[in-house]
């Protein structure tokens, strides 16, 4: 079954972030990742839109590639760059 990797992110310093930006598109393919979207237009039809702007869908084959992308040494060591200039939400989801 597909896993999703669901992301909103306001970014605070993009500058600061660049290694982050420049490394995790390596580390999402590196693992059977692929992105679905990248996105800071988002259309809300219905309800509200989510506090952060930029919207990041992965699809991974399944949960366990989806952790184990999150979980490896080469993700662990970038997320500093994110999580020190960002606020954002990440959540994990099964699909089909």
């Amino acid at each position: 079954m597909a896993a999703y990797v669901l992301v909103e992110v306001s970014v605070t310093d993009r500058e600061k972030m660049m290694p982050y930006i420049e490394a995790v598109d390596a580390t999402v393919t590196n693992h059977g990742g692929r992105y679905l979207v990248r996105s800071p237009d988002a259309e809300v039809i219905e309800g509200n839109i989510g506090q952060h702007p930029l919207k990041v869908l992965l699809e991974f084959p399944d949960m366990a590639k989806a952790k184990a992308w999150y979980a490896s040494s080469e993700y662990q060591a970038i997320i500093p760059f994110r999580t020190d200039n960002s606020v954002g939400n990440m959540l994990f989801v099964e699909g089909e």
